[in-house]
């Protein structure tokens, strides 16, 4: 995974050491040497983490961060503090301030590379979340948009600890933060989380007979708890298993001896990144819900499609990914609803949309444009790749027969599609479109039930 990592600090060396490490990772790497140019830079935006130094003459680090927390604009993008302070009053200073993580001069690799992974890939799932929400107040949905996202109040907690001295501590120090249920079965708290809307689930390291990362993997796995932050209570000396979970998508940990303050200080900030994806999720999933997506499939409309495109071309010139658009027609449509009448027709047509929605990633744009007509839009994907996405998709749908009617009847239907992909930074969202028609009606003219690819 790539992304654009903001590097700041005043001293050169230290600019140069971070930079060669994320070099060295593949990551495009941006500096800057004080708080006004980085404040500068995350306002044109671009950055998917930051990386800042606390102490820095002018504007310091905490000021730096509490600025970027308070706009709008940049309150979504990870900040990592890079400090030779190791109190813990400044960690829960940086935190409140809004602060991800800290990392301790000097840096250590393994806990660089896994840290910046790990809210690289958080960042991701945010920017998805917001770039879908803002798309919903383009088409005019506003009201349902504006209201307040981090709401205030205790958080619902999940704590796992075999341990009851440690269940006691951490349970008094969260009495005023979480209402939170204490469990020390990993498996029945797997089914408790499962079952019930938590807001944060903390693990604990110090089980006899038991891996907790096996608890933390199995609760990124389910799709209930998928989205539900987790926090690790580890000890001093377990650097490697705080590494391996935030591969594994832990968001956040704290080492023992728990400072109280810091861990009031992390669990508060979790309440509120959870609070704001799910504000988020809520706008795209029921809010827009009617103004862009098709009532019969469930999939996106034109209009929709027309809202969003422009902004993923855009995103994806700024970042020079590739972006790839499948135009799809089911041939001789018009047979099937003459033959089996339209509500067989309607069958196949949310069979087939189910089919897409199997076939393609979270990130991918799935639009029923109107009748037989669909066009996916693949972001960070080649034109070659995307090919191979469409014959893959036009087998399944050729090969497998659709079960219709009353009966259950098997229906033979076959698809033409058409592949382009975005071949300049000034190519519109109608010109690649035009393309990938283009490329349709070719498959079309060949015979049908074929892909094509336009070329640039």
């Amino acid at each position: 995974m790539t992304a654009r990592i903001l590097v700041v600090d005043d001293i050169p060396a230290n600019v140069k050491l971070l930079e060669a490490r994320l070099l060295a990772e593949y990551f495009d790497v941006i500096t800057a040497v004080n708080g006004e140019q980085a404040l500068e830079i995350c306002a044109g935006g671009q950055v998917d983490l930051v990386l800042l130094d606390i102490m820095m003459p002018g504007m310091d680090g905490f000021e730096v961060c509490e600025r970027l927390k308070a706009d709008s604009a940049t309150t979504h993008i990870p900040v990592v503090m890079v400090t030779a302070l190791d109190q813990p009053s400044d960690r829960v200073r940086g935190l409140r301030a809004g602060a991800d993580d800290f990392l301790t001069k000097p840096v250590n690799d393994l806990q660089l590379l896994a840290r910046v992974k790990s809210l690289v890939r958080l960042k991701a799932l945010t920017d998805e979340l917001r770039i879908r929400a803002q798309a919903a107040h383009d088409v005019g949905i506003n009201s349902l948009l504006g209201t307040k996202a981090e709401q205030e109040g205790k958080g619902k907690a999940l704590l796992v600890d075999e341990r009851r001295n440690s269940q006691d501590r951490i349970a008094q120090i969260l009495r005023k933060t979480a209402d939170l249920t204490v469990m020390s079965d990993p498996q029945a708290a797997l089914f408790e989380a499962a079952e019930n809307a938590y807001e944060l689930i903390l693990v604990s390291t110090n089980f006899s007979n038991y891996d907790p990362l096996r608890l933390c993997s199995q609760l990124r796995s389910l799709d209930r708890t998928r989205f539900v932050p987790l926090l690790l209570v580890c000890d001093q000396g377990e650097e490697d298993t705080v590494n391996r979970a935030l591969e594994l998508g832990v968001n956040d940990y704290i080492i023992r001896p728990i400072d109280p303050n810091e861990l009031v200080a992390r669990c508060s900030t979790q309440f509120r990144r959870k609070r704001y994806n799910d504000y988020l999720r809520s706008s795209v999933q029921h809010s827009i819900e009617l103004a862009v997506t098709d009532p019969l499939t469930g999939l996106y409309n034109r209009r929709y499609l027309d809202s969003h495109m422009h902004i993923l071309i855009e995103r994806s010139v700024a970042r020079d990914r590739i972006l790839s658009v499948l135009a799809i027609d089911l041939d001789r449509f018009k047979t099937v609803n003459d033959t089996y009448g339209h509500d067989v027709g309607d069958e196949v047509l949310r069979e087939f949309s189910n089919r897409v929605r199997a076939a393609i990633r979270g990130i991918d744009l799935a639009c029923r444009l109107g009748g037989e007509e669909f066009v996916i839009v693949l972001p960070d994907t080649e034109g070659p790749v995307a090919e191979s996405i469409a014959e893959r998709l036009r087998r399944e749908i050729a090969e497998v027969p659709f079960r219709a009617g009353p009966d259950g009847q098997g229906l033979t239907v076959t698809a033409s599609v058409g592949v382009a992909s975005l071949s300049e930074a000034g190519e519109s969202a109608a010109e690649l479109l035009k393309r990938a028609d283009n490329a349709l009606f070719e498959a079309k003219a060949r015979g049908r039930n074929r892909v094509v690819a336009q070329a640039a």
